[in-house]
């Protein structure tokens, strides 16, 4: 069991012989910090071994990149670094792997700052046979031993935390009423779609309100959200249907994302068409659609869940850290 406790001073660095400014050679997390980080990536090696979880190493480059609207891979090369192994884990799956695992860096364009940097550490598993609601009883068991937490987990559907924190019925609400309350917010920004405003209110008014001292799951998004996860038609008349998908937050931070994972690969063709339609319209990159993914999935992914957990954010609620600096060696500033 790993306790939290540890805070870094500013980013932890020592001063040069001058004292008068960090050396930038200098990493900028305490020694401490990378300790217990040590040791978080030692608990979650442990977890899975305990239960027959094989860990993988898959490439940090591909000829392929994601996608999604909101990622922007970094081009290396002839290809992109990866902003998630998701793909290359799901070729393994297809070739009967069975359950695996993998900690490895991710990267991805554009995002610095309190708790983002262009490389990051992801921990990312799939549990053939299982659904989503079953996985989130297993990242409750992972993260609560990492983070020292003995408090009962809260479930909270999608639209019951917008209803709670926002009184508004995100499947439901007109797309000019969610412009009007992203407005109202003082959040507004131009050429948002429904989902764009969506994940606007969410992020800012939602989120950060949820997991007070506790881990917080919300579950069922809204189909147009579903990303890489399989969609489920509503067992009630005149429901929307819904994308088994959660996301797990601790203290208002968002720390993973898990499906119960698509399997379809016509849909998957299609929701990548669509992706690349939204990014050109907003004049951004189209990367290429990864073709060999497509083809595991043509001969057979097995039905099965997923999650990636981003441990940068998980260590630094064990450091009780401010900075995600304060948790990694080195920076993008000072890589």
């Amino acid at each position: 069991m790993i306790k939290s406790g540890i805070r870094g001073s500013g980013f932890g660095v020592r001063e040069d012989v001058d004292r008068r400014r960090p050396a930038d050679w200098q990493p900028t997390a305490p020694i401490p910090n990378l300790r217990k980080r040590a040791e978080i990536l030692a608990t979650i090696r442990t977890f899975f071994a305990e239960r027959n979880v094989l860990e993988v190493d898959t490439p940090l480059l591909s000829a392929a990149a994601s996608t999604d609207v909101h990622l922007n891979s970094v081009a290396a090369g002839a290809g992109y670094l990866h902003t998630s192994p998701e793909f290359a884990m799901k070729r393994l799956l297809s070739a009967d792997s069975g359950d695996i695992y993998q900690i490895c860096k991710v990267f991805r364009a554009d995002e610095a700052g309190r708790f983002h940097n262009p490389e990051f550490t992801l921990l990312e598993w799939y549990r053939v046979g299982w659904g989503y609601r079953r996985l989130m009883d297993e990242v409750a068991a992972l993260l609560a031993q990492v983070l020292a937490t003995e408090a009962a987990p809260i479930r909270l559907g999608y639209r019951d935390a917008f209803m709670q924190e926002l009184n508004l019925d995100p499947f439901t609400a007109h797309e000019d009423t969610l412009a009007a309350a992203v407005r109202s917010k003082g959040l507004d920004a131009p050429n948002l779609n429904r989902d764009e405003c969506l994940d606007l209110l969410a992020g800012s008014c939602v989120y950060p309100a949820l997991g007070c001292d506790r881990l917080c799951f919300i579950y069922d998004f809204p189909a147009s959200q579903a990303a890489l996860a399989r969609v489920r038609s509503s067992e009630s008349a005149g429901q929307p249907p819904v994308a088994e998908r959660f996301e797990v937050f601790f203290n208002g931070i968002e720390l993973g994302n898990g499906f119960t994972e698509l399997t379809d690969a016509a849909e998957q063709r299609r929701r990548f068409a669509h992706d690349l339609a939204r990014r050109r319209e907003l004049a951004r990159p189209e990367p290429p659609k990864d073709q060999r993914f497509l083809a595991a999935l043509e001969v057979g992914l097995p039905e099965c869940a997923g999650v990636a957990i981003g441990l940068d954010r998980v260590a630094m609620l064990v450091c009780d850290a401010n900075h995600i600096g304060e948790v990694i060696s080195f920076t993008a500033e000072n890589a």
